[in-house]
Order: structure tokens, then C-alpha cells, then sequence
């Protein structure tokens, strides 16, 4: 049920807060009326120890009674009814902090409370970072992937679809950019998904342009259903995410399932001949591919990635699982056997252990086993592959292995886990994975503050050994030595402090994510939008590359301004309860909705309070 229907129907609501929270709140305070009015009776009982009491009670007793039956029992029932069926129709459960009256971001004591003012300040200037990349590429490439932000020039690696477009389509949506969204809109219904020239990725079609779709489409037909004027636009935004998908289709016309990543859609429809393919790749389609099942209601495009999941769930042979859960890199598609044992959360591996507790968050009916695979190889991380740097033994990172063999190497692209291992925590209700991922969230924010620019690297290495004089010095400062110094506008960063705020509700996060996005801003902003740098320990950042991949407004703006904005539905939930869940791409995606067993749940939960009710009638008489 939406607020405008709850308003329609409660009409002395709408000028209060949310009406679905109005009615959990309701529901809260006439629980507490039925507390008390049994406590009334307990009182009645001490009273009739007396005689005096018993006179007493004998005057007042049947008042109570009345009380009882003609306005606690009945009214109290009703919201508490009223705020199941709202719970019901809209598939979320308010936070504790909600029921009590508060944001969802009120944080524990001791911390410092969310800035209101400025926080909204921040959050405008991360909008209009948007709008200055948005009016570059508009004005010079629009309809191209990529503009070079130096030079102006277009580029087209991902087959001239829109990377750009399609991709900050839904951060548009949740900056309520009307002007964008509609632009944007109408010019997805243009596309042509089953002709391209250049070389597909099954991978990043599917977590950039179908996921963009996707998520656009759930908020549009959702939370900010009213945002643009153009429904059959919106509409069209399902009708290509379905002929994207029947365009990959093909690349899992495999002997196992197991799909190529790397496609050609014409002369013919083909693959590029690799026999293998990588644990992220064949990992990180089943949320999207899963979802458009759920919307067109055709299980045909989940089954698709189910099988070739089903090969990571249950992986052979057993050394290409060196450690519980955590597992090899690249897969055979003949057979489906792992061949290396190789492995990580970084680049290649992540997303595959992403998605795992992700899944879960979707639809934990349908995935209870990818939750339990996501906390083997949580348990493993833990336990195997945190790692201190000898300088600095405060910091934990999670190193790479070989068999079982340890790499003290990480990349920005790690950076993810800390998040991943918080919203695992919050959904699971483990403390002991939140500590462990603001370990993890606390060490690349040290990656971030001890640079010169205060942005990260790609890579970096805590192997004390490999020090060189030259940099032996910052590593002893900042516990580990800069293998590759660029910064390409990853996000991952800025992810882990969103996900830190959002389950913790600490402003420090808040404060980092706005460091980090001065730091880009000033480093990376050109005249017509935000380049990629050379060197984050040089003064200026070196070299300015020129390139904006899609990701800068798909996911560094978006993060950057969540974390800043104003509660809302498709916001991670400080309870673990969540009614959207992010894709790798931070594409948020409406969780998996069964109207049936939730009017089926409801039912019964009525039948069953409506009986009790006549039972406390009764006893009232």
C-alpha cells in the first residue's frame, strides 16, 4: 500500500509524517494502551486483597470494563491491524529507531548526531557535481558511452549503447533530476540492443545497462512513482531490459550453463573461443537476471543464471576451495570445474561473494543457501586472509591467496568488503561481522588519508619486504607502499563509508565521504566533468587521463550523495531490513515481492487477532 493510498484512506493522517509509519507508531502506542489497561486488572486484583479495596473495585469495575470493550481493546486492535497490513502491502519493517519516532539515522550514544543542515548542503554540492558531469557529456557525447573530459572526444566501449546514460540513470532518479531522467528516458526507447559492432561483456552489459534499467524502473514505478510525466517511457524501460537480455541470451548455449562473458552480435552470433570464464563474470548476473524473472513473471532468464551459479555453489574439484567458501578464479565452461586456486575479493572474484548475501537480502526464501556460502567465506576471510601490516598493526586487510598461500596485495576495487561484511552483519544480526568490516572500512579510508591528494590508489602492497628505499618511509607512516598510484573514479571507497553510516549511524563516515568527495573534486574536475589521474601521491594527482567511465555517475556520485540525503525507501536500512538492494553497479533494486503470500499472511494474521479479540470481549463482560 502506498502513502497516497494510506492518505486517501486516513485522511487526519496525511498531515502527519509518513502514513505507514504514522500507523507502526500507532500501532506501538495502542500496544502500550492494552499493557496498561491489563495492568489496570492486575491493580484491580491487588485491590480486592481489602475490603476497602473490594468497595472500590465494586464502584469501578464495570467503567473499566466498558472502557475496555467499547475503545482499548477495539481501537488498539485496529491499528495494530492496520499496521501489519501496511507492513504486508509494503514488504518493509520499520527500524526500531522508526517505531520511537526517529530517523532511521539516529545513532547510538556517544556518537555525534546527523547534520541536518549540512548535511543537506553536502548532498546539494554532490548534486551539482552531477549536473556539471551530466551538462559535459550531454553537450558533446550524449548518446556515446564515454567523453574524454579533456579533449571533448567521444569513445564507445561498451557498443555505443549510452554507457553514460543508461548508467547514471538511476542516481538521476534519486536526485529527483526531472530534466535528466526524462531525457535519458526517452532516449533508451531508441536503443537498438541486438546490434552492436564491437566486442559484448555479458558482465558489464548486465550490471551497467540491464541493472540501470532495471532499478530505474522499480523507483519510477515506486517510490517516486510521480517524478516524470511519461509512464509509457517508464514502461519501456522493462520492455528494453527484456530485449537487452534476449540479445545475451545466447552466451549461455554451453555444455554446462556456464556462459561466455566476451559475445559478438554479428555477422553471427558468437563468442571470442575462451574455454574459461572468471568467478565475477559468471557470478554477478543472478540478481539482475533473477529480477527481470520476477517482473516479467518469466523464471526463464533466472534459470539461466541459476545453473551456471549452481557450479560456484557447489565447486570441484575440492583444491580450487583452499579455504571453506572461498574459492578459485577462473572456471572451465565445458566442464564446469574450477582450474586455478587463485583467488581473493578483489577484481575477478568480488562480486561473486557481493552477491551472495545479497541474494539472501532479495529473497531469502529462494536463497538461504547463498546466505550460508556467504558466511563460510565470510568465516574464512576472517579467520585466513585478514592480514596487519608490520608498521602498521592496527590496520586489518584482507590479502589475496594462491592455494594457500598468502599475498599481503590489495587493490581499490577491494575496498567493497568493508561494506559487504556491514550489511551482511546488519541483515544477519552479527556484530562480530559489522567490527570486522569497519576494520576493513577503517584501513582503506587510511589508503584514502595518507596520499597526497587524499584519494586512493588502484593498487598497494603491506609486504614489508619489498619496500624500496624510497618508499620505505611512507610505509612505515601508512602501513603500505603504493603499487599502482592512478585513481580511475572508482567508487568502492566511498561504498564502504555509505554502508559504515548507514548501519552505524556514526557522522564520522559522513565526514569521510565528504573528504573524499573534496578531494575529487578538486583533483579530478576538469571544465566538462571529471577525469581519471596518474598519481594520487603527486600534488595535483599528476596527470589528467581524460576518461570518465560510466561508474562516476552511476556509483561515486550516487554513494557520495546517499550518504548525505534524507532517509528514504530505497536507502540501506540501519535495521537490516531492507526494501531495496544495491547491484555492484549501485543500481538499487527492489526486493522480491510476493503479493499472494503476503495477502495469504495477512489473512490468517487477521483471522487469528479478530478471534482473540472476541475472546478479550467476552471476558470483559
Amino acid at each position: 500500500m502506498h502513502s497516497s493510498q494510506l492518505s486517501t484512506l486516513f485522511p487526519s493522517l496525511a498531515s502527519w509524517t509518513s502514513p505507514s509509519l504514522t500507523l507502526h507508531s500507532l500501532a506501538l502506542y495502542s500496544t502500550a494502551a492494552l499493557v496498561l489497561y491489563i495492568l489496570a486488572f492486575v491493580f484491580h486484583g491487588l485491590l480486592c486483597s481489602t475490603s476497602q479495596g473490594r468497595a472500590l473495585s465494586t464502584r469501578n469495575m464495570p467503567l473499566l470494563r466498558r472502557m475496555g470493550r467499547m475503545f482499548v481493546i477495539p481501537v488498539a486492535t485496529t491499528f495494530i491491524l492496520l499496521s501489519f497490513l501496511s507492513f504486508c502491502l509494503t514488504n518493509t519493517v520499520p527500524a526500531p529507531a522508526v517505531l520511537l519516532g526517529k530517523a532511521q539515522t539516529s545513532v547510538a550514544p556517544g556518537n555525534s548526531p546527523p547534520a541536518g543542515d549540512l548535511g543537506q548542503q553536502r548532498a546539494d554540492a554532490v548534486k551539482e557535481a552531477f549536473q556539471h558531469a551530466w551538462d559535459g557529456y550531454s553537450k558533446y557525447c550524449f548518446g556515446e558511452d564515454e567523453i574524454d573530459t579533456i579533449t571533448s572526444n567521444c569513445s564507445n566501449p561498451r557498443n555505443q549503447w549510452g554507457a553514460s546514460a543508461v548508467d547514471g540513470l538511476s542516481t538521476a532518479v534519486v536526485m529527483q533530476l526531472e530534466p535528466i531522467v526524462s531525457q535519458i528516458l526517452d532516449f533508451i526507447t531508441k536503443i537498438d540492443f541486438s546490434q552492436t559492432e564491437t566486442q559484448v561483456s555479458l558482465f558489464e552489459t548486465t550490471i551497467r545497462y540491464l541493472a540501470g534499467m532495471l532499478s530505474a524502473y522499480d523507483l519510477l514505478k515506486g517510490p517516486l512513482v510521480g517524478l516524470v510525466s511519461d509512464t509509457t517511457a517508464v514502461d519501456q524501460l522493462l520492455v528494453q531490459s527484456k530485449s537487452l537480455a534476449d540479445a545475451l541470451s545466447f552466451a549461455f548455449d554451453t555444455p554446462t550453463g556456464i556462459p561466455h562473458n566476451d559475445l559478438f552480435f554479428s555477422p553471427n552470433k558468437s563468442d571470442n573461443g575462451l574455454s574459461t570464464n572468471g568467478l565475477a563474470t559468471t557470478g554477478s548476473l543472478i540478481l539482475e537476471w533473477t529480477h527481470l524473472s520476477d517482473l516479467l513473471g518469466d523464471g526463464k532468464y533466472a534459470a539461466l543464471t541459476e545453473k551456471a551459479q549452481s557450479f560456484l555453489l557447489n565447486p570441484k574439484p575440492q583444491t580450487a576451495q583452499p579455504f571453506p567458501g572461498l574459492l578459485g578464479t577462473r572456471i572451465a565452461i565445458a566442464d564446469g570445474r574450477f582450474q586455478d586456486s587463485r583467488g581473493g575479493w578483489g577484481g575477478g572474484d568480488d562480486s561473486f561473494y557481493e552477491y551472495l548475501i545479497k541474494m539472501y537480502i532479495y529473497d531469502p526464501a529462494r536463497y538461504s543457501e547463498y546466505r550460508d556460502r556467504w558466511v563460510l567465506a565470510a568465516d574464512s576471510s576472517i579467520k585466513y586472509l585478514a592480514s596487519h601490516p608490520s608498521s602498521r598493526p592496527e590496520l586489518t586487510f584482507l590479502a589475496t591467496f594462491n592455494s594457500r598461500s598468502l599475498i599481503n596485495s590489495s587493490q581499490h576495487l577491494t575496498c567493497f568488503d568493508g561494506g559487504n561484511f556491514l550489511l551482511g552483519g546488519s541483515v544477519l544480526g552479527r556484530q562480530d561481522y559489522i567490527d570486522f568490516g569497519l576494520a576493513l572500512v577503517n584501513a582503506c579510508h587510511d589508503t584514502y588519508n595518507s596520499t597526497a591528494t587524499r584519494i586512493g590508489p588502484e593498487a598497494f602492497s603491506w609486504k614489508s619486504s619489498t619496500a624500496v628505499s624510497g618508499d620505505r618511509g611512507f610505509y612505515q607512516k601508512a602501513g603500505f607502499r603504493i603499487t599502482d598510484a592512478k585513481y580511475d573514479l572508482r567508487p568502492e571507497v566511498l561504498e564502504s563509508y555509505y554502508y559504515a553510516f548507514r548501519v552505524t549511524g556514526d557522522q564520522m563516515y559522513r565526514d569521510w565521504a565528504w573528504d573524499a568527495f573534496l578531494a575529487i573534486n578538486a583533483t579530478c574536475r576538469t571544465d566538462i566533468g571529471f577525469s581519471a589521474i596518474s598519481n594520487v601521491n603527486m600534488a595535483g594527482g599528476g596527470v589528467k587521463k581524460g576518461n570518465q567511465e560510466s561508474f562516476m555517475f552511476a556509483e561515486v556520485l550516487k554513494y557520495a550523495y546517499l550518504i548525505h540525503s534524507e532517509d528514504a525507501l530505497w536507502q540501506v536500512a540501519q535495521n537490516g531490513s531492507n526494501a531495496f538492494v544495491f547491484n555492484t553497479e549501485a543500481h538499487p533494486m527492489k526486493v522480491y515481492f510476493d503479493p499472494e503470500e503476503k495477502r495469504r499472511k495477512a489473512a490468517q494474521f487477521i483471522q487469528a487477532v479478530t478471534e482473540q479479540v472476541l475472546v478479550n470481549i467476552t471476558v470483559t463482560e
